[in-house]
């Protein structure tokens, strides 16, 4: 089983835009690695879950634009600073590709959790954009499969 974890792409400042939604740089660099997912791991069906907030939920929908099986929704539990144990247990007893779209320091903390047990020190650096796939194993321990960041695809 895998699961994909993405840090939302580049937004506006709050302080030019409250929303923070994402600049035309964010949504193209979301594009890009859309474009690598849907060529290098193409879901059967699968589910893309965001923070509820605005450059999360922009990321989610254009990352789903790899696969026409992809849901979009939003979920619980995926702001910086919630407790990544909570994502960390939900993992255990997913039964089909999901990707969570969200922010740091959480899905550093949360990748950290999966695979050392430990929500620090951090496993993989995260960029805007970027994206990390973990999966699990039959045993149920997770590694890190790849990560992409999207200066790696222009």
């Amino acid at each position: 089983m895998r699961l994909y974890l993405m840090q939302h792409g580049k937004a506006h400042p709050g302080t030019t835009d409250p929303e923070r939604a994402l600049t035309p740089e964010g949504r193209a660099e979301v594009e890009r690695v859309a474009t690598f997912l849907r060529r290098t791991a193409p879901a059967k069906r699968g589910k893309v879950l965001h923070s509820g907030k605005t450059r999360a939920r922009e990321t989610a929908e254009i990352l789903a634009t790899a696969d026409p099986n992809l849901d979009v929704a939003s979920a619980p539990d995926l702001a910086p600073l919630d407790d990544p144990t909570i994502w960390a247990n939900r993992a255990q007893a997913l039964g089909e590709a999901v990707a969570l779209v969200g922010h740091l320091p959480h899905l550093s903390r949360l990748a950290s959790v999966l695979v050392t047990g430990e929500p620090e020190p951090p496993v993989v650096n995260f960029s805007n954009g970027g994206m990390v796939c973990l999966e699990r194993s039959m045993e149920g321990d997770w590694t890190v499969r790849w990560s992409v960041i999207p200066g790696l695809l222009e």
